[in-house]
């Protein structure tokens, strides 16, 4: 009865109902793999100085701020000869992606970088790896995936069943292109379709400048399928199969270190339990304003 009586309340403790239970689900996973992430490198953070600086890119692109941070702090930093870049992230944002890319650019060119991939490096993970003078991967790495998707969920027969119609007040034609309360116009679809052929040009283009490999090459690659690390080195996508401590001899040779090779993890942030929920929170709500109301799109 409440259902008829009140569709649109209904529809919205629906949603509210399934959103904060995800947003519970999703926090306390996250905080807890936060957690252990800490435990087990805590344990290398080396207190003396090193050589070998070390800047990790782990789960989804979805800010570049710390990250260009720790190159920039290692970049400046003359005792530090070598920088790897260890990433286990299957991509992320376009922006903050591209935003690595160039500062791993910049810093290359000072010194020597090499890319470690863990279980995952692809899309936005391989886009910023390519920046590296040197790939160096798992046999099972996940890489690849050179790509850009854009997606989004149509509610219009949801609202309809509810009773709800949408109203639009717009200042331009296409200013409501990709809301999920109707289907898209075939002149959206082709608008849309520009911009991910757009970006995906930008994508190809500066992983085949990175890689030195001819364009057509690699945009026959860059069809969003996603390679093994050992097929991935037969592509000539990476470089070198190995772990991590692979990728540290290779970067010491590169810079010439005589001696021992001694990793420097940058300064963990020293933040509490609440600080770190909030922003996990944050993040978590970030994401689901964009999955319920415009499309997401990125290097995925």
């Amino acid at each position: 009865m409440f259902a008829r009586r009140h569709p649109f309340l209904f529809f919205l403790c629906v949603i509210c109902g399934c959103f904060t239970f995800g947003l519970v689900a999703v926090s306390g996973i996250a905080v807890l793999g936060a957690f252990v992430v800490n435990n087990e490198i805590s344990g290398v953070i080396s207190s003396s100085p090193g050589n070998i600086g070390v800047v990790e890119v782990t789960g989804p692109i979805i800010s570049s701020k710390k990250i260009i941070q720790d190159l920039k702090a290692f970049r400046d930093d003359d005792a530090i000869k070598a920088i790897i870049l260890r990433i286990d992230s299957p991509g992320g944002g376009i922006g903050p992606s591209q935003e690595i890319y160039r500062e791993l650019i910049k810093t290359r060119a000072e010194k020597k970088v090499i890319a470690s991939m863990g279980s995952v490096a692809a899309s936005g993970g391989y886009y910023i790896a390519c920046a590296a003078q040197g790939i160096v991967a798992n046999s099972g790495t996940i890489t690849g995936s050179v790509g850009v998707i854009m997606e989004y969920a149509n509610l219009e027969q949801i609202a309809k069943k509810i009773g709800i119609a949408p109203v639009v007040i717009k200042s331009g034609e296409y200013k409501d292109m990709g809301s999920p309360m109707r289907e898209l116009k075939d002149s959206e679809k082709q608008l849309f379709q520009n911009l991910v052929d757009e970006l995906h040009a930008q994508f190809v283009s500066d992983a085949a400048i990175a890689r030195n490999m001819e364009i057509n090459v690699m945009a026959k690659l860059a069809d969003g399928r996603v390679y093994t690390g050992q097929t991935a080195m037969k592509l000539n996508l990476v470089d070198r199969i190995g772990n991590m401590d692979d990728a540290v001899q290779w970067a010491g040779q590169m810079a010439g270190i005589e001696g021992e090779l001694t990793l420097v993890y940058p300064k963990e942030d020293k933040i509490t339990l609440f600080k770190k929920l909030a922003e996990t929170l944050f993040q978590d709500i970030n994401l689901g304003t964009r999955l319920s109301g415009q499309f997401r799109y990125g290097f995925n």
